[in-house]
């Protein structure tokens, strides 16, 4: 039997040359980008927050059936952000990935009570 894992991965960077109408875009949007609206999704969940500093992070979700998946999924990951930001000519530097994969991750405190209550 093959479980599928779940990996969630962070594409990370900063805005780069941006001109002033490209400032005022994403700054137009924020507030569907802001960092307390964070998710994990299929297709990639940008957050940023221009007046604190130039940053930005993607979120991806995504999965596998063996351990070495989450090197694909990262790599789909990363030029699924560097699509978007070609797409809108945001310039950018600094890119880099982080992923979990969520069949390895200490289980939470809930999930622990949980599961000594099933035994």
């Amino acid at each position: 039997m093959t479980t599928t894992r779940t990996f969630r991965i962070m594409v990370r960077g900063v805005f780069d040359g941006l001109t002033d109408e490209q400032r005022a875009e994403l700054l137009a949007a924020a507030p569907e980008h802001d960092v307390l609206h964070a998710a994990f999704t299929r297709e990639g969940h940008l957050s940023y927050d221009l007046s604190a500093r130039a940053a930005f992070t993607f979120r991806f979700l995504d999965g596998g059936e063996a351990e070495e998946d989450i090197l694909e999924a990262t790599e789909r990951a990363e030029q699924s952000a560097r699509s978007w930001l070609a797409e809108r000519g945001y310039g950018h530097k600094n890119l880099r990935s982080q992923a979990e994969d969520l069949s390895q991750a200490p289980l939470g405190k809930r999930q622990r009570r949980a599961a000594n209550a099933a035994h």
